[in-house]
């Protein structure tokens, strides 16, 4: 039975990421990055096509589960008619070689475990050839090998294509199991000592999670959010990745299903706000300076999205052996939305660079001139139509959230000047696109009947975007526009409970695509921010906690909730719900303060 997308926490070392299920079984796990092949891609088809389950014999989901104070690393104990037994699943960060490390730990009783272990390389496509050498077992295919020990050893057999133990812990017992991934053609990976190891996780977890300013009555969902993103970044370039995962369904059996595993500009501002604002100045300023080498070069080839360390070529390609999460197919790997035309990129990079240098992050002297050659390039591009924010593959059209993105850009520019006259540029030239941007907006993407923004320039369609207008700058919130888009957007965009939808998906959709899509919880924490700025205080204040509610019970949160059913949908955890989640709950925590 295919476990809920919220049945599954998270594990990883900086570099890649796992996802284990509440029964035990790690159904998801790129090697050596978040961007390699799947070792284990169960959860995107079936058990034949690669995951590890260490669980009591014969045993159903675990009883409960969570992470050992603020860390990484994840308990999950079973209640047996025998004994009780817990299950300490993480990966060390590490120097060069990835681990992934279970630990079963006898808690009272006697517990009879088994591991069944089937790799599958490439997205479980490959079964590998399976041998014993020096003690362990070494599972080869092409140019991936993975090493699978225990300590103290167990004994360890083939079966129908698996690797398979059974033992018995009591009382006070430990065994552990440690896999490890290495190129094929070098020598056996070093051995990392498992409990040394934990204990090291739990410090550095720890240590970490304790430089977070933040106090207030969310603090706990923030750093576990915080402790989320960090997870999700990619530690040897400071990018950080969208989803650890691909081609979980925003509509389940349906076909909206995409490659997440890459950095997205627009998240770039958000991101560098909530780290800021939170006190991690280092993990600020070195996604700040992914960012800066990322778009580096020439304006006119500025992409919405980078891989890890800033590739550019992100092909999309369907896995057709993978039938695809509960049914949702074609899975999908690499993103063809890397090469549309999205405006606000531009200004989501002003805005960014901007607020670093606000914030008194170290500066980099060629960043004001790589500004200065992106804001030249929008200059002669505003005007045209894109693809807009949500990457819709219908037409492009003119968006009003990339207009008033293009404004953002103008102002960050001018601003900057003015703080600092000893800069480059034409602050009078910026001045005047600016209100040429502004001036366009308010009289082509405002509709004066239903006093609201719109999605585009003459369409009837709202988008939950323009509910960032007051966050940015563009009309203060008490503008009665303001008040009007957002009344209008939770009216026409509302999907239960507060939460709201990012556009509509009824009828011919501006995306191009059929089916549906669930609430998206990033929009929803937007409603509930904007609330805030115009004055419903306590309506922001119990639309945040509903949606803290809706997260799972590790703390984590995918792209879209379905309040029909009542599941997480979409790709898992995404930092983009978790930004928002951040953002919000700071505003709030200072309202109160204020207050």
């Amino acid at each position: 039975m295919t476990l809920r997308i919220e049945d599954y926490a998270l594990i990883g070392d900086l570099q890649t990421a796992a996802l284990v299920g509440t029964d035990g079984s790690i159904d998801w796990l790129c090697l050596p990055r978040f961007d390699s092949a799947a070792c284990f891609a169960a959860i995107l088809g079936d058990q034949d096509n690669g995951h590890w389950r260490i669980a009591p014999k014969g045993a159903g989901p675990c009883a409960r589960r969570g992470y050992a104070g603020d860390s990484l690393v994840l308990e999950s104990v079973w209640e047996t008619r025998t004994g009780t037994v817990k299950v300490v699943d993480f990966m060390p960060q590490r120097e060069e070689t990835p681990d992934v490390v279970r630990i079963v730990e006898g808690v009272s009783g006697s517990v009879e475990m088994e591991s069944v272990l089937r790799l599958r390389f490439d997205y479980g496509s490959v079964v590998p050839w399976m041998r014993r050498a020096d003690g362990r077992r070494v599972a080869i295919a092409g140019p991936d090998s993975v090493w699978l020990r225990s300590e103290p050893p167990v004994k360890t057999w083939g079966q129908q294509f698996s690797t398979v133990s059974s033992f018995t812990v009591g009382e006070g017992e430990r065994v552990a199991f440690v896999l490890s991934w290495h190129p094929s053609h070098r020598q056996r990976p070093d051995q990392v000592d498992p409990f040394e190891a934990l204990e090291t996780s739990l410090r550095d977890w720890s240590e970490w999670a304790d430089r977070c300013r933040t106090e207030g009555p969310y603090r706990e969902a923030v750093v576990r959010s915080l402790i989320t993103l960090k997870a999700l970044t990619y530690g040897p370039t400071g990018g950080i990745v969208a989803a650890p995962t691909t081609s979980l369904p925003e509509e389940l059996g349906g076909v909206r299903n995409w490659d997440y595993r890459f950095c997205w500009l627009r998240d770039s501002t958000l991101t560098l706000d909530a780290l800021l604002d939170a006190g991690y100045q280092d993990e600020a300023a070195s996604w700040r300076d992914w960012l800066l080498r990322a778009v580096a070069g020439d304006p006119a080839d500025l992409q919405i999205m980078y891989g890890l360390g800033g590739e550019r070529r992100l092909p999309e390609t369907e896995l057709p052996w993978l039938s695809g999460y509960a049914g949702s197919a074609p899975v999908r790997t690499g993103n063809a939305a890397v090469k549309q035309l999205q405006l606000d990129v531009y200004g989501e990079v002003m805005d960014s660079l901007f607020l670093a240098r606000e914030a008194g992050l170290p500066t980099q002297r060629h960043a004001w001139y790589l500004q200065l050659s992106l804001l030249g390039f929008l200059e002669s591009k505003w005007r045209e139509p894109d693809e807009g924010l949500w990457e819709v593959r219908g037409p492009r059209r003119h968006f009003v959230h990339s207009k008033v993105m293009a404004w953002v850009a103008a102002d960050r520019a001018v601003r900057t000047l003015e703080s600092d006259p000893s800069l480059r540029g034409d602050a009078d030239r910026w001045r005047a696109m600016r209100d040429e941007v502004h001036r366009e907006v308010c009289e082509k993407g405002y509709d004066p009947r239903r006093n609201t923004f719109t999605q585009s320039y003459g369409s009837a369609e709202l988008d939950a975007a323009t509910l960032l207008i007051p966050r940015v700058g563009f009309l203060p919130p008490e503008d009665p526009r303001v008040i009007g888009t957002v009344d209008a957007v939770r009216e026409e965009l509302g999907a239960g409970g507060g939460l709201v939808r990012r556009y509509s998906t009824a009828g011919v959709t501006v995306d191009g695509l059929p089916g549906d899509e669930g609430a998206f919880l990033a929009c929803s924490f937007w409603m509930a921010d904007a609330l805030r700025m115009t004055g419903r205080v306590k309506e922001a204040r119990e639309l945040f906690e509903r949606l803290l509610a809706l997260r799972n019970d590790v703390g984590l949160l995918a792209e879209e909730y379905d309040p029909a059913s009542g599941r997480q949908l979409g790709n898992f955890p995404q930092a983009f719900s978790h930004i928002a989640l951040v953002t919000t709950a700071l505003a709030l925590s200072r309202e109160e303060t204020a207050g």
